[in-house]
């Protein structure tokens, strides 16, 4: 369910309001919560808007959980989809301290040559 209306029951709302709800969401211990925070950003990668979801993948760099791992990556990867050069220079700049999986749901419909770049970045260890 989360996956489903995330985007739309609180994305939407927030479409014109202060997020700092996804923050605090993204910091809670609740998964759940954590997740709805990421995927709101639907909303908001849809209409071009990436700022949340670069700053909420820099929180979920370290979660140990790879369930936000995957919903981080598949954000990334539909921010991909509208602006390339914008998620390949956030990737840049991250991938190397990414978890796997969430490096591989970003990366998974890029061109392999590029895949096969980010996948060669060696992790960096905490």
């Amino acid at each position: 369910m989360v996956d489903n209306t995330a985007h739309i029951i609180l994305g939407q709302w927030l479409e014109n309001k202060d997020r700092s709800i996804l923050y605090k969401f993204a910091k809670e211990k609740s998964l759940w919560k954590n997740r709805i925070a990421v995927v709101a950003t639907l909303h908001f990668i849809r209409n071009h808007d990436f700022k949340d979801i670069f700053q909420l993948t820099e929180i979920m760099l370290t979660h140990t959980h790879d369930l936000m791992h995957k919903a981080t990556g598949w954000m990334l990867r539909e921010a991909w989809k509208r602006d390339a050069t914008s998620v390949e220079s956030f990737l840049n700049k991250f991938a190397h301290k990414m978890p796997r999986t969430m490096l591989r749901y970003a990366i998974e419909r890029m061109p392999e040559p590029k895949r096969k770049a980010y996948l060669s970045i060696k992790l960096q260890s905490y």
